[in-house]
């Protein structure tokens, strides 16, 4: 099988990120989050409280790693081997990283302010999270089963994180008998799942044109050709001239607004142009719908399409 120098560069690119991403949760982590003593959850928590019991830092890779390996197997048919590939590669730098990171950081960057600290990590560690995902990747953990999950249903991976962490979470209590440090776990966990969903889905945003033009023709040639978005034409009239017009409109994602903003600009500066963000796009070169089908609404579907093709046939 051929395979590009495209595909090659995104490929690398991909490793690339995640590598970068996976060094700055590890730095987040060791620097503001563990020196307060915090269990923030999932697999790096479990971690976590070996180390606190052991007080052997490689405690945190090793038990992290072992973790990885068992959750990987059941990962393996559900997310398909491309991911567990990068997973493989991305919990085997984290636990590099986490073995050695930490001693670098024995005090907390931020000294006498401990809610501070671990805000700023977790806004760290979410970031570096959102960006391991949106690259297909994962530090492995809960990861892996967030993944699993947002595969089949439509529940988001920041959500799935959080039933999963709190009760990670919650164990902590019967090692430190600390409740503060407790709850800045659990503020640490809600900031880290409102940011990789943040970062989710700042990468899936899209927006919805409609453009009026005389020059609507070239408009929407530009935008297949130059932009790579489809067009939808139709008809529509203007009350104050009377006139018949053709309205276009356009999806596409957020990103790529400037391209379409550019286009007009360019054939047609007095073009007529609304923007308005969309919440959800399905198909047609967007994001798959994951709800499960209802047999029984499907068995009724079906049903009510053969009554109407039978009572066509019928007037025939």
């Amino acid at each position: 099988m051929h395979i590009s120098r495209k595909q090659v560069w995104m490929s690398t690119k991909d490793y690339l990120i995640i590598v970068f991403a996976i060094f700055l949760y590890a730095f987040g982590f060791s620097a503001f989050i563990l020196p307060e003593k915090v269990v923030i959850g999932g697999v790096t928590g479990i971690g976590t409280l070996a180390y606190f019991l052991t007080g052997k830092v490689y405690m945190l890779g090793l038990t992290q790693y072992g973790i990885n390996l068992l959750l990987l197997g059941f990962a393996w048919r559900i997310v398909g081997k491309h991911f567990v590939f990068k997973t493989i590669f991305g919990a085997t730098v984290i636990s590099l990283a986490l073995s050695f990171i930490p001693e670098l950081f024995p005090e907390p960057v931020v000294p006498g302010q401990p809610f501070m600290s671990v805000c700023i990590g977790a806004i760290i560690v979410g970031i570096a999270l959102g960006l391991v995902f949106t690259h297909n990747g994962s530090t492995g953990g809960t990861d892996i089963v967030a993944a699993m999950v947002s595969k089949k249903t439509n529940v988001t991976v920041g959500r799935t994180m959080l039933y999963v962490d709190f009760c990670i979470i919650s164990s902590s209590y019967l090692i430190s008998h600390n409740i503060t440090t407790v709850l800045y776990g659990f503020v640490v966990l809600m900031i880290i799942s409102v940011m990789v969903d943040f970062i989710i889905n700042s990468n899936r945003q899209a927006v919805q044109f409609i453009i009026i033009s005389e020059k609507w023709q070239r408009i929407a040639t530009a935008v297949n050709h130059h932009a790579r978005r489809g067009v939808t034409v139709m008809d529509g009239m203007g009350w104050y001239t009377k006139h018949n017009v053709k309205i276009l409109l356009i999806v596409c994602r957020k990103m790529e607004s400037v391209t379409i903003f550019r286009i007009v600009k360019s054939i047609d500066p007095g073009a007529f142009i609304t923007q308005a963000n969309v919440n959800g796009v399905y198909g047609q070169g967007f994001d798959q719908i994951k709800f499960k089908k209802d047999a029984k609404l499907e068995q009724q579907l079906d049903e009510e399409a053969y009554q109407m093709a039978a009572s066509e046939m019928g007037h025939s």
